[in-house]
């Protein structure tokens, strides 16, 4: 018996529906994208690249880059490097609890928060972020023989600087440097280091420093700013610090918020002995690490501490001229460029 044909009206065919089940999961992911859109810090790529927060004049040079903002997946308590040498850092101490809602411009939310703990008796609980190993560190090959660095970043100052000695029995003892940021020498203890940001006492009187060592285990070159460093980093006030180590020349800089510091070198003479023949480069050695708010970051002991805050960290493999320290300066807080 032949098959009986539905009779289809004359006319246009009405247009099906899509399948609410396809709507539904459309909507879901446009919707979860926007809400990933939404909930990125600015600048970030999520390729473990710099993002636009980022001069690109400073791109190729930036070995690493910490905003503070990217923990390393299943790891709060480690920050992922958004330079080119991928070397993530330990947050020491308190781990995620250092992670501050409080971003130093307007493309960062979150920074770091460093910090002593106990101030009364001998410890080793200081809040700090670095990276350390006694072979080197092979990610920061980058520091290896190199002919000029840079460290970069924005402080604030949050508490009692310098902090009470806590390696020493004297009540009334304090800490002769407060720790910002620097690149270990290739020897280091995790104290010694080859390029370093840091408030430090030059001749009884605490200064902010450019301090870097040529030839690990040789004598170090200071330049220290001739302002005083409570007016260069007021509590409560975010500022933006660079340090600059031409190690060929023998030339160091200071700058703050883009702008160079007036400054003198402490050590007479030739410490990093350039005499010879150049070019002048460091020690053929990988560093030991970084250290961040602190030394030892293998977390040994305490020293140095900082009650302070940083955000947007940059060691790069170059000394960077002020042109470029200004114009980082200036892509972040959208500084005109007459001023």
């Amino acid at each position: 018996m032949a098959e009986r044909r539905r009779h289809r009206p004359h006319g246009p065919r009405r247009p099906r529906r899509p399948h609410r089940r396809f709507e539904g999961t459309v909507l879901a992911v446009l919707l979860t994208a926007i809400t990933a859109l939404a909930a990125a810090p600015a600048g970030a790529r999520g390729d473990g690249r710099p993002g636009p927060a980022v001069h690109p004049g400073l791109r190729p040079h930036l070995a690493a880059h910490y905003d503070f903002e990217h923990p390393v997946r299943g790891n709060p308590a480690r920050e992922r490097d958004r330079g080119f040498s991928g070397t993530d850092i330990d947050l020491v101490g308190g781990g995620a609890r250092m992670r501050a809602p409080d971003g130093a411009h307007h493309g960062s939310r979150t920074s770091l928060q460093a910090r002593q703990i106990d101030q009364a008796s001998t410890g080793n609980d200081d809040w700090k972020a670095g990276v350390y190993s006694a072979s080197g560190v092979p990610t920061l090959n980058a520091f290896n023989a190199v002919r000029g660095t840079t460290v970069m970043g924005w402080f604030k100052m949050t508490g009692q600087n310098p902090s009470p000695n806590t390696n020493t029995a004297a009540p009334d003892d304090f800490y002769g440097a407060i720790g910002l940021a620097g690149v270990l020498s290739g020897d280091s203890d995790g104290h010694a280091v080859r390029a370093l940001l840091e408030l430090i006492n030059v001749n009884g009187e605490l200064r902010l420093v450019a301090l870097g060592r040529r030839i690990d285990g040789g004598a170090s070159q200071t330049f220290a700013a001739s302002q005083d460093w409570r007016t260069l980093l007021p509590p409560g006030k975010w500022v933006f610090l660079a340090a600059t180590f031409d190690f060929d020349s023998g030339e160091m800089a200071l700058y703050r918020n883009g702008k160079p510091l007036d400054g003198f070198y402490t050590v007479p003479g030739d410490p990093w002995d350039l005499s010879g023949p150049g070019p002048h480069r460091t020690s053929a050695t990988d560093p030991r690490g970084l250290k961040i708010g602190g030394s030892f970051p293998q977390n040994t002991r305490e020293g140095n501490p900082c009650n302070c805050r940083m955000d947007s960290l940059m060691f790069l493999d170059r000394a960077v001229d002020a042109a470029l320290v200004r114009a980082q300066y200036r892509l972040v807080t959208h500084k005109a460029a007459k001023e």
